[in-house]
């Protein structure tokens, strides 16, 4: 069996399983503490990638939403943008599972090739190798769902509606949550991320696609395709969380911005 190791265990989050464990449920626990009012079960979110100790937290509000929903999920659709390799269109995994400190997860390898029927679509592994964006997700997921499948795809350069495309054939229903992983902006001074990530909190739970533009987050493409998948389904984008790692673990002269959002009907 081909295994995708873990790249930025012992970096991004703790290599220890016992004190990963216990930051993820952590996390999820102020997250539950943050939503005061939880809504519906989401079927799609959007979390952020970076460090535990800078996006954590946030991630931790997107996960707790999943709330009693999490029993029923079964498989994970899970796109980020590719920071390490150039990728042409989406780039799918060879590897049978995917490795965290937490354990093996699965890929679901039928769905995995009907999504490699579309032409924007291939196994390009070299995408996944050293790659933060699809990993930092997996011990939130662990945790929060316990056993699920995996549909892994790094995004590079493609079109909202490419995405969105993929994303139709592996929709699913109530077994199938969809994640979408994405920081905000980069590199600005506290209030001017603040300003910017505001406007595209806006623009996601309007469900406006071309209003992202390349300061609104590093993810937009994977995240655009998403807005296109939920217009057509009807669903409903709810921003949950909203900070920046001035608000968490970093310096206000530069920061990322973090965004939690979930889409129901």
């Amino acid at each position: 069996m081909k295994v995708r190791r873990p790249a930025v265990a012992g970096s991004f989050y703790p290599a220890d399983p016992q004190a990963l464990a216990t930051a993820v449920d952590r996390y999820l626990a102020s997250g539950r503490d943050r939503l005061t009012d939880p809504g519906p079960p989401p079927h799609a979110l959007v979390a952020p990638h970076a460090g535990y100790v800078y996006s954590g937290p946030i991630a931790g509000t997107a996960y707790a939403a999943v709330g009693p929903r999490a029993a029923r999920i079964e498989r994970v659709v899970l796109l980020g943008p590719a920071h390490r390799t150039y990728v042409e269109g989406l780039a799918a995994s060879s590897a049978d599972a995917f490795a965290t400190p937490l354990g093996e997860v699965a890929v679901d390898r039928s769905a995995l090739e009907c999504v490699l029927r579309r032409p924007q679509v291939a196994i390009l592994d070299a995408a996944h190798a050293a790659e933060h964006s699809l990993e930092v997700q997996l011990p939130f997921l662990q945790r929060a769902l316990g056993r699920f499948s995996l549909i892994p795809l790094a995004v590079g350069a493609a079109t909202h509606a490419a995405v969105a495309e993929v994303l139709d054939d592996v929709w699913g229903g109530d077994e199938t949550l969809v994640v979408i992983s994405s920081d905000l902006s980069h590199y600005y001074d506290y209030d001017t991320a603040r300003r910017l990530d505001a406007e595209t909190a806006h623009a996601i739970e309007a469900l406006l696609p071309a209003a992202l533009g390349p300061d609104s987050a590093c993810g937009r493409i994977p995240v655009g395709g998403l807005l296109l998948a939920a217009q057509r389904r009807g669903l409903r984008a709810r921003l949950l969380d909203l900070r920046n790692s001035g608000d968490t673990a970093g310096s206000r002269d530069e920061v990322v911005g973090y965004g939690a959002f979930a889409f129901s009907s």
